[in-house]
Formats: structure tokens, C-alpha cells, sequence
């Protein structure tokens, strides 16, 4: 059984930013990454149009901060891929793509005598290992979407491409958070009949007195919010703000899709006989997601007055066209010309590759700051690791760094 102090499982910006830190310390390890290329998340798991959502200015991994022309841009998905294959090479970080971790598991039961990992081809003992595969390991999509009619095309987000990809007709995409939203718009600027099932995927404006929200949102410590300051451990499963990139980026709003002609609905409840049935809660979502703006917006210009900050005043437009629309309860897929349903809900954690008890009730790790109980055993790149930040591009390597102190120490 061959023998490496550190093994890495993931060679996303978590394993990468962590493989950086090794290597700056002369450390032997090895990275384990189950694709054929660097940026494989970007590369496969996007749709064409894709580009960052928060400003290129928070590229921010070990070494490679972004040092383009233009900081408050959004790069496109192509963009983004070439960043890390140039990060694997430009620092020789050992990866060893087309190898998957089949299993981790304890060599014995007594602390500190390190791991055994399984690829698909050979078997290793390491001291350390950190798992670093992120927290979207499986599409979430309910028991009930096996009750659509087979004629009707069904796909997760994460396989949806553009809208030429999909049978001509009207399309049903279900969740409103960024992925769903941002869908939702292409399909409809398309020329396509959408319809939306909507949740409380919180909404931001673009910008705000003169400025990028996410500059704001950085200095009002928004990115910074630990797990604890939550109001439960279940708000670590909400959608992300509603915003996108695209374009030079710009404001996502749901009375914006309704005054445009989108068709909105409440949560999704259930499908039979040909039929979609939601929670009649859609204005209460609306509610929700329109408060959510408002406070945020609170806290922005709170923030500005007790810092004196110079910058111009600005009332956002209030639209209220959702807020006409007739709340259905049920959606006869056929009677609508329904081709296809993206199911836009987000994706499910699943660690079970580790042979160990290390996950709480909603499948997160048990860990402090990526630190398991297990000697030698840690977790980088999950959402809500530590903090809002932690599985992102801005705030991944502050974990990574945590992880690297304790494993040296």
C-alpha cells in the first residue's frame, strides 16, 4: 500500500487553495480529482451563459488573486475554467485527474494512525486527509418528479445548457434562487412561455449607491456572518441571493418576471395525473423576498451614515406586479404545452465516501472550521463551513488556512 502524508479529495478551488498551501511548505501530498480537467464544476456543471456572480475582484485564491483590467466585471464560465488550469500549473500542483475516491476509512480505531483511501485503481495510506468535494454532490430532485409524464423532458439545473437544448414549448423551471432565476430569464428572453415556481431565495439589487452590492456586502460583514449567528442550522439550506452576472451583471426581481409574462406559482408540492401542485403561498414568498431586500438595504445605508461615506442616495424602484398574479394551486402540464421541467432546487451533500460518523441530521459534516474529531481528518470548500463565505471563491482559502495550521502544528 503506497504511502502519502496528505491526500486531497477534490481538485475544486478548496483542494487546489489547499494543495497551494502544501506545497509553499515543501509537504508531500497528492490530489485526487475524479474529472479529466481542472475547473470541472465550471466547466460541466454550468449552463453557456454562465459567468461569476460576485465581481471578479473576489477571485481571490492563494497566489493567484485576480489581477485583470477589469476588477468589477464578471467572467464568463470559459473564462473562469482557463483561471484554473492555469492555477494548477502555474504553481505544479500534484493532481491526478480521472482518479476517484471510492472510500476513506480509518486504518484502526485508535487516534492519529491515519487513513486508507481507495481510488478505482489502488489503495493508499495517508496521515491526513482532507475532503474537499464540496457540498453538491447529488441533484435534489423530489421522489414525486417520477410522477411527470415520461413524455415530458425533466433535467437539473446543473444539465441545463441553453434554451436550443430543449423540445420546443413552454418550460416549467422550479426554484427561484440564483440558478432558477437566471434560467428562467434566458428562457423567457428567448421567446419561450416560462413558468416559475417560486421559494424565498432572498433578492439584492445589483448595485446600490454607486457601487457593486457585493462591495457593500463584504463591509457590512455580510460574507463574514458565522454558523452560529444563524437563526437554526436549516437556514445553512438556503438559496442563494437572487442576482446575476450576466451582461456586465444586473438586478434579478420577481415582479419583474411577472410584468414580463412569466407565470408564478408557491412551493412545489407534488405532481399526479399529468398535474403540478404548489403551496398557495406564492405572496407570501414575494413577501418574504422583498423584506429580505429591504433589510439588506437597511443595513447598507446604516453602515454608511455611521461611516460618514460620501456616496450618492438612492430609493430602488418598487415593482408590486407579483402581487397581482392569481395564486394556483395546481398546473395541468399538458393543457400548458409544458415540453420540459428544470429542476432548479439546488443539490444534495453526500460524504458517505467517508466510513466514519461525521454528519449531522441535514447531511452537513460535524467539524469546527474543517476540523473533524478525527485526527488527520478534515473538511475544506462546504458551504457554511464556518462562515457565509466558506465555500466561495472570496472566502474559501480563510478556512483552508485554518485546516494548514492545525495539520502543521
Amino acid at each position: 500500500m503506497e504511502k502519502i502524508e496528505t491526500i486531497i479529495v477534490g481538485g475544486g478551488q478548496a483542494g487546489l487553495s489547499t494543495s497551494y498551501h502544501l506545497k509553499q511548505l515543501g509537504l508531500e501530498h497528492v490530489i485526487f480529482e475524479g474529472a479529466e480537467k481542472a475547473g470541472n464544476a465550471w466547466r460541466n456543471d454550468r449552463w453557456d451563459s454562465f459567468t461569476l456572480v460576485t465581481p471578479n475582484w473576489t477571485i481571490q485564491l492563494p497566489g493567484a488573486y485576480y489581477d485583470g483590467n477589469d476588477p468589477d466585471g464578471f467572467l464568463k464560465k470559459d473564462q473562469v475554467v482557463v483561471y484554473f488550469e492555469q492555477y494548477v500549473a502555474k504553481f505544479n500542483l500534484p493532481v491526478q485527474f480521472k482518479t476517484s475516491v471510492m472510500e476513506v476509512a480509518p486504518l484502526d480505531t485508535k487516534r492519529g494512525k491515519g487513513y486508507q483511501v481507495k481510488t478505482q485503481g489502488k489503495t493508499f495510506q495517508a496521515k491526513n486527509v482532507v475532503i474537499a468535494i464540496g457540498s453538491f454532490q447529488k441533484p435534489k430532485i423530489p421522489a414525486f418528479g417520477a410522477n411527470i409524464p415520461a413524455g415530458i423532458t425533466q433535467l437539473h439545473s446543473g444539465y441545463y445548457r441553453n434554451p436550443n437544448q430543449l423540445p420546443d414549448g413552454a418550460v416549467l423551471v422550479i426554484g427561484s434562487a440564483q440558478s432558477g432565476m437566471q434560467i428562467a430569464e434566458e428562457l423567457y428572453h428567448s421567446g419561450r412561455v416560462v413558468y416559475l415556481c417560486t421559494g424565498t431565495a432572498p433578492r439584492v439589487p445589483r448595485r446600490y449607491r454607486d457601487r457593486d452590492i457585493v462591495g457593500w456586502l463584504v463591509d457590512i460583514g455580510f460574507f463574514d456572518q458565522t454558523v452560529d449567528k444563524l437563526p437554526s442550522l436549516k437556514a445553512r439550506l438556503a438559496g442563494n441571493p437572487q442576482v446575476s452576472g450576466k451582461n456586465g451583471g444586473h438586478s434579478l426581481n420577481l415582479h419583474q418576471f411577472a410584468r414580463d409574462g412569466v407565470k408564478l406559482f408557491g412551493h412545489i408540492a407534488g405532481a399526479r395525473d399529468g398535474k403540478v401542485m404548489f403551496a398557495p403561498d406564492l405572496k407570501e414568498n414575494l413577501t418574504k423576498v422583498d423584506k429580505a431586500e429591504k433589510d439588506i438595504i437597511g443595513m447598507i445605508d446604516r453602515y454608511i451614515e455611521a461611516n460618514g461615506i460620501n456616496v450618492p442616495q438612492e430609493t430602488l424602484p418598487s415593482l408590486q406586479d407579483g402581487y397581482s398574479a392569481d395564486v394556483s394551486t395546481e398546473l395541468d402540464l399538458k393543457s400548458a404545452n409544458i415540453t420540459t421541467v428544470i429542476w432548479a432546487m439546488g443539490y444534495i451533500a453526500d460524504y458517505s465516501l467517508v466510513k466514519l460518523p461525521l454528519t449531522d441530521d441535514d447531511g452537513f459534516p460535524l467539524q469546527q472550521r474543517g476540523i473533524t474529531q478525527y485526527s488527520g481528518l478534515y473538511f475544506v470548500g462546504t458551504n457554511w463551513l464556518n462562515k457565509r463565505k466558506s465555500a466561495i471563491l472570496l472566502g474559501v482559502n480563510e478556512d483552508v488556512e485554518h485546516i494548514i495550521k492545525d495539520m502543521t502544528k
